[in-house]
């Protein structure tokens, strides 16, 4: 006895066939060719069944209508309006292309690394306009991947196994292998931070993931570490909550560095500091963080105040010149 066809499955291929159909289908057309329909054990139970799925179909959205032949009032059939289903053209704003840009940044799989980067280009090309690209690399700062560190260390954090890396200290520069029982990855100022205890120092401490320079690799198996207290966890994710706010003043040219310019608070044109500039204030709470995200902006963002935030951003600058063999003038 052939296999009955669930319900939802034949409602699909109604579907189907009531879209692909060149002009309409008749009930007897439908009961003979849409599978799912010949499991109907009479010619009540088949109107039964069709007539509520046809209903369902309605109140899901979609336009069934009923077309009724030329001269043959009783000769009935039923079609989808392919101009009511359709869908409206894709129109995107720049926020929007920049978020879903921002997404896709974390599809690192190759699987659908292909797939995203075809669809990214298929979306830009119906967006506003290129000057949403600024957009979308004004956000890319906001939250940065996790690189090739991630995944090895979310694994490590799952297994409860301690993991040894080399990593570039954010204040003094240092480099130099950590050993480390991994608690947490969270997503923080962003970027991804790591938080476990360093074994070194017998301590809890925090690591970027964007400062783990190489391979992440393993220091014992499964299991390696006892979980830690969940007050120890909380104090060690306070650390980020932390600091004084400060307030930076920046100059922007006109019509640039939008997200900056949403964050932050518009200021009094200054003539003789900032000709032909925007003037706005941000908040922020760590200098080098800031200082990494105005420089994406290259020229567009000059920094007014305070002192010890362009001197930052310079020697961001300098650092990158120097790489390229140019330079920069302070």
């Amino acid at each position: 006895m052939p296999e009955t066809i669930p319900p939802a499955e034949r409602l699909l291929n109604l579907v189907i066939a009531l879209v692909h159909t060149p002009g309409r289908m008749t009930k007897e057309q439908i009961r003979r060719t849409v599978a799912g329909y010949a499991d109907a054990v009479s010619d009540d139970a088949f109107e039964r069944m069709f007539e509520r799925d046809k209903d369902t179909l309605r109140d899901l959205g979609i336009p069934v209508t009923t077309v009724t032949a030329i001269g043959h009032g009783d000769d009935i059939g039923y079609r989808v309006d392919q101009d009511a289903y359709a869908l409206p053209p894709v129109e995107l704003t720049s926020a929007e292309l920049a978020a879903l840009s921002l997404a896709a940044e974390f599809w690192q799989d190759r699987s659908v690394r292909t797939e995203t980067s075809r669809a990214l280009t298929k979306l830009r090309a119906v967006g506003e306009d290129a000057a949403s690209t600024e957009l979308v690399s004004g956000l890319a700062p906001a939250v940065r991947a996790g690189g090739d560190a991630f995944r090895p260390l979310l694994d490590a954090v799952q297994d409860r196994q301690r993991v040894r890396f080399t990593y570039r200290a954010a204040n003094t520069g240092e480099v130099r292998e950590r050993i480390v029982e991994p608690w947490r990855l969270v997503a923080r100022r962003g970027g991804w931070i790591l938080v476990g205890r360093d074994v070194d120092r017998g301590a809890s401490r925090s690591f970027r993931l964007s400062r783990i320079e190489g391979r992440v690799r393993a220091d014992g198996g499964a299991g390696s570490f006892e979980p830690p207290a969940p007050e120890e966890v909380e104090s060690a994710l306070r650390t980020w909550e932390v600091g004084q706010q400060r307030t930076a003043v920046l100059a922007l040219r006109p019509e640039r560095a939008e997200v900056l310019r949403a964050r932050g608070r518009a200021l009094p044109p200054e003539p003789t500091r900032a000709p032909d500039r925007d003037l706005i204030a941000v908040h922020y709470r760590s200098t080098w963080e800031l200082a990494e995200e105005v420089v994406t902006y290259g020229d567009a963002v000059l920094v007014l105040d305070p002192p010890e935030l362009r001197a930052e951003v310079i020697r961001l600058l300098r650092t990158a010149a120097a790489l390229d063999g140019g330079t920069v003038d302070g």
